[in-house]
């Protein structure tokens, strides 16, 4: 499971979509998570899943590295399908006692988990095409207008850059954990519920130490590297829009009017 993670991890390789310019890939994920609420019917979804199709065919990256990375989130799409099905008041199908499955809660709950997969999927596509220090730069870039308002944006940057690249460090930390723990004889899987959560508290507290520590280690070599902040600081790679950057803002603008369009004046 923890190795089924993808979010915070890059995946190298040549691809139109890993040169775009990170301020491109930035916008173009929020503007497709906006889509995903536009969409309010079923041809909105099936546009929203063609273009993320395509995305992925563009990328390079093999579509069972992304699906991989759903396994995380299984339970709480599970959860969130239940919820609607069954709290969705509407025509019933199936009663069971005082419990209704209605057409509404089905539909509903069908919508918020392809809602779900493409939001993840859509999201995971910035990372495993994004290196870390690229998101920082088009992060800091993007948010550059609020320094005139006092916001600290390149330390902002800087924690969210490091927050992602901390990710797939944890989760290869709490798998030695882990397993040291099992060669030991703890067991994570047996028992119910409340037991597996008692389980784990030998897991949590190596892996915050660890945790701290790495936070520590990074905290000292950035200061033996004299690290002050981003005042007066330059960039090596400065970002400039190219032709290709360009090129894909312009399918963006396409795909949100098709979006806008399909999702919700042919409201079906």
């Amino acid at each position: 499971m923890l190795r089924d993670i993808t979010l915070g991890q890059y995946y190298q390789t040549d691809s139109v979509i890993h040169r775009l310019d990170p301020r491109v890939k930035l916008v173009a994920t929020l503007a497709y998570i906006i889509s995903l609420f536009v969409a309010g019917n079923v041809p909105g979804y099936i546009l929203a899943g063609l273009f993320l199709a395509w995305v992925i065919h563009m990328s390079k990256v093999p579509f069972r590295f992304m699906v991989k990375g759903m396994k995380a989130i299984v339970f709480l799409l599970c959860l969130t399908v239940v919820f609607n099905l069954f709290l969705t008041p509407g025509t019933p199908v199936v009663s069971i006692w005082k419990i209704s499955i209605t057409e509404e809660g089905i539909a509903i709950a069908v919508m918020m988990a392809v809602r779900l997969c493409f939001l993840i999927i859509g999201a995971s596509i910035m990372t495993l095409t994004t290196t870390p220090n690229n998101l920082t730069d088009g992060l800091e870039k993007l948010l550059n207008p609020l320094k005139k308002v006092r916001v600290p944006v390149h330390e902002v940057s800087m924690m969210m850059s490091i927050a992602l690249r901390f990710i797939p460090i944890l989760m290869e930390e709490t798998d030695k954990i882990m397993k040291a723990q099992i060669a030991r004889g703890a067991d994570f899987e047996s028992g119910n519920l409340i037991q597996r959560a008692k389980n784990m508290v030998p897991l949590l507290v190596p892996l915050f130490i660890a945790a701290f520590r790495r936070a520590n280690d990074l905290a000292m070599a950035m200061e033996a590297r004299c690290y002050r902040g981003g005042d007066g600081r330059t960039k090596m790679k400065p970002l400039i829009y190219k032709k290709r950057d360009r090129i894909a803002y312009l399918v963006l603008i396409v795909y949100m009017i098709l979006m806008i369009v399909v999702g919700r004046i042919l409201m079906v």
